[in-house]
C-alpha cells in the first residue's frame, strides 16, 4: 500500500512539474485576439455571425456526408457475400445501390450538383 501511495505521489509531482513547465515556456500570449479566437471555415469570427451562407456550399456537404456514410453501409454488404447465398446477396446489392442511383438521379434533377447558378 505505501509503494503504491510513493508512486502515486511520484507522478502527481512529475505531472505538476511538466504542467508548470510549460506554462513557463509556452510563448502564448493571451492578449493576442487572433490566436484566442476560434477559426471556422474561414469566417471572421470578431463579425457578425449571420452573414449570408452559400447554399450551393451547404448542399455539397450534405451530399458529401450521404455518400460518406452509404461507405460505410457498403462495407458491411461486402462481408454479408460470404454468409447468404448469392440470389440474396445479388437482391440485397442491387437495391442499395438503386435507393443510391435514384438519390444522385434526384440530386442532378435538382441542379445540386451544378456549382454554378
Amino acid at each position: 500500500m505505501i509503494l503504491m501511495l510513493n508512486i502515486f505521489t511520484i507522478i502527481m509531482m512529475i505531472s505538476n512539474i511538466m504542467m508548470f513547465l510549460s506554462i513557463i515556456i509556452s510563448k502564448k500570449t493571451y492578449m493576442d485576439r487572433e490566436k484566442c479566437s476560434p477559426f471556422e471555415c474561414g469566417f471572421d469570427p470578431k463579425s457578425s455571425a449571420r452573414i449570408p451562407f452559400s447554399l450551393h456550399f451547404f448542399l455539397i456537404t450534405v451530399i458529401f456526408l450521404i455518400f460518406d456514410v452509404e461507405i460505410a453501409l457498403i462495407f458491411p454488404i461486402i462481408k454479408l457475400f460470404k454468409l447468404v447465398n448469392f440470389f440474396l446477396w445479388t437482391k440485397i446489392s442491387f437495391f442499395f445501390i438503386l435507393i443510391l442511383l435514384i438519390g444522385l438521379y434526384h440530386e442532378w434533377n435538382q441542379n445540386m450538383l451544378n456549382w454554378t447558378n
